[in-house]
């Protein structure tokens, strides 16, 4: 393509139609005919094919389909074409620092495997995956890990590990649905743009965020093929590492590199580095060779015995290699006999807490569930783990974080079978459900919104927890401890621990919220509501009813949702609790404005203002006031809207992105925008600025359009079309359609008064066509009325048929 010579020296919105251009002669068709293949009106081509006008993003989308051409790489010169706005910073919601990191350490005495690492290396560079195979405690893990630090530099977007559990003693195989979820999470994929549902959708969305990327990925502990296939990337120069104890067959396109124990040279070497041992015949080794030799054989040139081995040797100067001869032999086998060598060493409250990290649900752990577990100070638990990590026990993958290689968690949970009665046992685990729980609570309590604000009533709260300083800490806590805490929700539906099972998820709504999708809230509210139902109290099953309802909202469901609503309502009056009663009422005023009901909406926000108020909650009362504040605008109460707003700006509050002052500010910054328009502008810049550091697209995506509004409103037409075309450019991206009703008709406006009728049409006719098929009637006939203020010139007796449907829709809308 010479399209990019030719144009260098152009403006971005120059070069933009000259790329357009190029698409017109690949596609072969004038421009009426390519204006109606690709849904555009004629007019509007052709001032986008002339640079007199930048295209809104989804027509270069159309342009670039019909000729089979990706759009993508068209994405950053529309841009700069369409958005004279600052260009937005990268999100906040990143709370790690770039790139994502989440390799365990590798090991320092890495020995041997010359050519294993070479034909894994071969088989990334040919096909981009490759499987370790190999018995148990041979080193699969630890090669894949060393290889992944060696290939880091090459992968700088991303280095990413899950364990798929597909040999962990006491809990399943991990999902291929929550292991894509906690992979897009850690690529910091925003919410909206992960699928709700299905396998398949969120397999496609993991291989197109790869495509993009250069990111290497260990996939270790696979069960099966069928487990990993979904994870794998598809084009692109991302890199897949899998480890199993099984060869992967059906994955022909993942070439297999099987592990054999070390060679006799290879577990020598590994030993001595190991224990210490300098080498030579000086050395403890050096002098006794047939015990080298004994412990060589004892260990079965297992990598992982062999370190166990070597702990205890580095750790006694004292010993002998004879003496660790003698140790060992007690064992039963390969691996057990440095095994139960290393365990004997402990004394007894390590051992004891060895034995119960067995019963830990998660597939990692910190001090403060090890402190809760064990029922000791923080400080023992910290200096308890240490031991257990100097003795090749307990792995450190990353600071403060440990593991139990899989054949040590099954020794431990064994032995606790065998040392610790059912009842320790079953009061270890019950003070592990606790913490989780209490853990959970005190991370959403620092968050800044959708915080259930309840105490924690399931069992006893821990001595001590973690502490967030702010909304960053504790949501990067959530991030981390994602797999444990659903790991503990399962546990806990597993033991009938049903408390724990209503409560656990009210305390992850936040961390939905911004995360993951609504796919695990709705299982999870689903068993909440069970739990609550074999419970019996009327308030947990208010709640309960409420939150399925909430989570049914949040994935679109809507009839589901108001279903659930209904079924809250009928059991909050029961119990009698205005708390819960004014939440119920603002998730319905949400429902019904999503419906496309104004008047019903204004009720339930005011509603759920008396009840917060009558509850003792200002935040509740803060957060209905805003949304009453918006509502009224919808109505037309300028004046009313913008006093409610300013009422609500006034309640101090530590963080400025504040969900009911952020609404609170669009509010008042449309209100006020035809009279005070540099204050308004200011507020709603503010407010984009807020919702672009907090890192919510839908809220960046709803400053924008209301940016729009207001600068249309002070005659800044080409300002606010930019602000238009950025906020619908972010609803594309996350393909929220049903989002769009809200903003059409008001885009649309926008662009009539702008001097762009075709495109006002275009934009009120897509209103009128989705309005419909998501029940909102309202914005029905506001499509209505757009349509025939821009064909009153034209058109006049199609106007009055569109005039005349729109007045339909509100007399419906209206009537009782």
């Amino acid at each position: 393509m010479d399209v990019q010579d030719r144009t260098a020296k152009a403006g971005p919105q120059e070069e933009l139609a000259a790329r357009l251009r190029l698409l017109q002669e690949l596609s072969g068709l004038g421009v009426r005919a390519l204006a109606r293949d690709a849904g555009l009106s004629s007019s509007s081509l052709s001032r986008y094919l002339n640079g007199q006008t930048v295209p809104p993003w989804p027509a270069v989308v159309a342009l670039c389909r019909l000729v089979k051409r990706d759009p993508r790489p068209l994405r950053p010169l529309w841009e700069r074409a369409s958005n004279p706005l600052p260009a937005p910073p990268k999100s906040s919601r990143q709370v790690r620092p770039l790139p994502r990191n989440d390799l365990p350490r590798d090991v320092p005495d890495f020995t041997g495997r010359e050519e294993q690492l070479a034909a894994v290396f071969a088989a990334l560079d040919s096909h981009r995956a490759v499987s370790v195979d190999g018995m148990a405690g041979v080193g699969k893990s630890c090669l894949a890990v060393h290889a992944a630090h060696r290939l880091a530099a090459g992968f700088p977007d991303a280095q990413l590990y899950v364990d798929l559990h597909g040999f962990t003693e006491g809990r399943p195989p991990l999902d291929p649905d929550s292991a894509l979820r906690m992979l897009l999470a850690a690529l910091d994929v925003p919410s909206e743009r992960v699928p709700q549902e299905g396998l398949e959708q969120l397999a496609a969305c993991w291989r197109s965020e790869l495509a993009r990327r250069r990111v290497v990925v260990v996939l270790d502990n696979a069960a099966d093929a069928d487990q990993v296939r979904p994870l794998l990337p598809g084009a692109g120069a991302s890199v897949a590492l899998i480890t199993s104890r099984n060869r992967l067959l059906g994955l022909d396109e993942v070439p297999p590199v099987s592990l054999d124990v070390l060679s006799p040279r290879e577990s020598a070497e590994l030993l001595a580095r190991a224990s210490g041992d300098p080498g030579g015949p000086d050395g403890r080794l050096g002098r006794d060779p047939e015990s080298a030799a004994e412990v060589l054989r004892l260990c079965g040139h297992l990598p992982l015995a062999l370190r166990l081995a070597a702990a205890r040797l580095r750790h006694r100067p004292g010993w002998t290699v004879g003496i660790l001869v003698e140790r060992m032999a007690q064992g039963a086998g390969e691996f057990d006999t440095a095994f139960a060598m290393s365990v004997r060493q402990l004394n007894r409250s390590q051992a004891r807490l060895f034995r119960m990290l067995g019963l830990l649900p998660g597939a990692s752990f910190d001090e403060y569930v090890v402190a809760a577990l064990a029922d000791v100070p923080l400080s023992t638990a910290r200096a308890m783990l240490e031991d257990l990590v100097d003795a090749h026990l307990v792995q450190q993958p990353t600071a403060g974080h440990y593991r139990l290689h899989d054949l040590v968690h099954q020794h431990a949970r064994r032995a606790a079978e065998e040392q610790d009665s059912a009842a320790e046992r079953e009061r270890a685990l019950g003070r592990v459900l606790d913490y989780y729980v209490h853990a959970a609570a005190a991370a959403d309590a620092a968050m800044p919104f959708l915080s259930s604000g309840r105490a924690v009533s399931a069992g006893r709260r821990p001595a001590e927890l973690p502490q967030f300083e702010d909304k960053n800490a504790a949501f990067a806590w959530l991030v981390t401890e994602y797999g444990n805490l659903l790991a503990a929700f399962e546990t806990a539906a597993a033991v009938g621990a049903d408390l724990h099972v209503c409560e656990l998820p009210r305390f992850l709504r936040a961390y939905f919220a911004r995360r993951c999708g609504t796919t695990h809230l709705n299982v999870l509210f689903e068993r909440s509501l069970a739990a609550a139902e074999r419970l019996g109290d009327p308030l947990r099953l208010a709640e309960a009813h409420s939150d399925l309802g909430f989570a049914r909202y949040n994935a679109g469901r809507m009839a589901e949702a108001a279903a659930a609503y209904e079924a809250a309502g009928l059991r909050v009056s029961q119990a009698g609790d205005a708390r819960a009663e004014a939440e119920l009422a603002m998730r319905r005023g949400c429902l019904s404005w999503d419906e496309g009901h104004v008047e019903e909406p204004l009720a339930l926000f005011r509603l759920a203002g008396t009840l917060y108020e009558r509850a003792g909650c200002p935040t509740g009362v803060a957060d209905a006031a805003a949304s009453e504040a918006w509502t009224m605008l919808q109505l037309g109460h300028r004046e009313e809207a913008a006093q409610r707003a300013r009422e609500v700006l006034d309640v101090p509050h530590s963080d400025p992105a504040w969900p009911p002052a952020l609404t609170a500010r669009i509010t008042l910054g449309v209100a006020i925008a035809p009279e005070e328009p540099g204050e308004a502008v200011e507020h709603l810049h503010r407010a984009l600025a807020l919702a672009r550091e907090d890192g919510h697209l839908h809220n960046q995506a709803w400053c924008l359009n209301c940016l729009g509004v207001a600068l249309r409103q002070t005659g800044r037409y080409e300002e606010a079309l930019a602000a238009h075309r950025e906020a619908f450019a972010l609803l594309d991206e996350l393909f929220e359609e049903h989002w769009k009703i809200h903003f059409l008709n008001g885009y649309a406006e926008t662009c009539r008064l702008a001097g762009l009728p075709e495109e006002a049409l275009r934009l009120h006719r897509q209103a009128l066509e989705l309005a419909p098929r998501l029940g909102n009637r309202y914005e029905e006939a506001r499509a209505h009325d757009g349509i025939a203020v821009v064909l009153d010139a034209t058109d006049p007796a199609a106007a009055a048929g569109h005039r005349t449907a729109g007045q339909a829709v509100l007399k419906e809308l209206h009537s009782p």
